[in-house]
C-alpha cells in the first residue's frame, strides 16, 4: 500500500488511478447515487484503505477505502472511524472492518 500525509492527497491519487466514483453508506450497502448503483458486503471488494487522524484530536479519525464491485466498477468511500461513523448493518461493519 501507499502512503499519504493527507485525506485529500489520498482521494486525489486513487481519482487517478481510476477510482473516480463516489460511494456513500447506506445501512446495508454502499451507494453511488451517479449511476444508480448499489452494492452489498458480497458485491464489492476493498483493494486499499487509508486511515487519517485529525491534527487536533486523534478521536477524529477518516478512512478513506478504494473499492471494486463485481462489475469492475472503481470508486471511493470516505467514512469517519469509530464514535462518528455512520449507521450499517453489522455485515457491512464487517465487510468494512479494519484493524487498529
Amino acid at each position: 500500500m501507499r502512503s499519504y500525509e493527507t485525506l485529500s492527497e489520498a482521494v486525489n491519487d486513487l481519482i487517478k488511478r481510476g477510482y473516480t466514483h463516489n460511494f456513500n453508506i447506506a445501512c446495508d450497502a454502499i451507494e453511488c447515487s451517479s449511476i444508480d448503483l448499489k452494492l452489498h458486503p458480497e458485491d464489492f471488494e476493498i483493494n486499499e484503505f487509508y486511515r487519517f487522524e485529525g491534527d487536533s484530536n486523534p478521536d477524529d479519525e477518516e478512512v478513506v477505502y478504494a473499492i471494486t464491485s463485481k462489475d469492475g466498477i472503481k470508486g471511493i468511500l470516505v467514512n469517519a472511524y469509530g464514535a462518528y461513523s455512520d449507521e450499517m448493518s453489522n455485515e457491512l461493519i464487517g465487510k468494512l472492518k479494519i484493524d487498529r
